[in-house]
């Protein structure tokens, strides 16, 4: 890979990560807003370490680990800075059960978004798709069945590996969704949650949040190093939007849209992947730039229309 292949990777998932970030920034902004400045120092300081150097550090090798557990998990760190060829092999070989399993669980999460989440309609069939919410069920388990009997005629643990994201995607879903209502709690003053509570609280979503954009930065990429510093870029800019609040993000409206879409082509082009499929290194970033693009001049038209005070 040369320095422009380099470069363009790492600049697609430095905004890969910042827009799968941006429900995480909003939530951390709310939360803050609640805590002293002392608090709030602390975590921004501490938590920006813990999820750099040990949540976003920490995950891809593990990741990678659990696709092919017949490596130990130093063979793993090994080979992402060295050239060892063997460790190399088994890895490249288990690159469809890591690529399935990502792409399911992004898969998932996109339609989750496209069913059930409350949203600011960049088209009228957002609004549709939306009042059908209780077929969101009905199709990931459609999905879900249609994506075992295709893989099981390839590999049973390509099969396993499917099922394993879907089940990582309700897994951290769950999390997510007691975040919002933990985070309502907060700001209407029901909760009793204590300062150093609600930094901990901070960490556990962080991580869970995050998790969608390491798994999506395998379909850029499976170099661990790249990965790692284009995360790590990214969730530095998250924390920066963290400090200057929500009214900075929610001015864009369609953002979220841009990235849920983004997620959803990821899923998809993961998914073909593994089953074979091949597409050249700046395909992904192209699509994310472009839909990003999109959804990213979308916003700015609305802005102009109605400006916010």
């Amino acid at each position: 890979m040369d320095i422009f292949e380099i470069v363009i990777v790492v600049l697609g998932l430095c905004i890969f990560e910042v827009v799968s970030g941006i429900d995480n920034a909003i939530i951390n902004a709310h939360v803050l807003k609640t805590l002293p400045e002392k608090f709030r120092k602390i975590f921004l300081f501490w938590g920006i370490i813990f999820a750099v150097l040990v949540v976003r550090g920490v995950l891809p090798f593990l990741i990678v680990w659990l696709t092919d557990p017949s490596l130990s998990i130093f063979q793993v760190v090994g080979a992402a800075f060295s050239g060892d060829t063997a460790v190399a092999e088994s890895l490249e070989a288990s690159k469809p059960l890591l690529l399935l399993g990502g792409g399911s669980y992004l898969f998932l999460v996109f339609i989750s978004w496209l069913f059930l989440e409350e949203k600011k309609y960049a088209f009228l069939a957002e609004k549709f798709i939306h009042k059908q919410g209780v077929w969101f069920y009905a199709l990931a388990s459609i999905f879900t069945t249609l994506m075992v009997y295709f893989s099981i005629k390839v590999n049973p643990m390509l099969a396993l590996a499917g099922t394993i994201g879907v089940s990582a995607f309700f897994i951290t879903d769950g999390f997510k969704k007691n975040a919002e209502e933990k985070e309502r709690e907060m700001m209407s003053g029901s909760g009793n949650m204590s300062a150093w509570s609600k930094i901990l609280y901070l960490e556990a979503i962080d991580a869970s949040f995050s998790i969608d954009g390491v798994i999506g930065a395998f379909a850029f990429t499976m170099s661990i190093p790249l990965i790692i510093i284009g995360n790590g870029l990214g969730a530095f800019i998250v924390r920066d939007l963290t400090i200057k609040g929500i009214d900075t993000i929610s001015k864009y409206a369609y953002l979220k849209n841009g990235a849920m879409y983004a997620v959803g082509v990821l899923g998809a082009i993961m998914s073909l992947e593994a089953f074979g499929h091949e597409f050249p290194f700046w395909f992904i970033p192209l699509c994310s730039f472009a839909i990003l693009g999109i959804f990213l001049s979308l916003s700015f038209r609305e802005l102009k229309k109605n400006p916010v005070k």
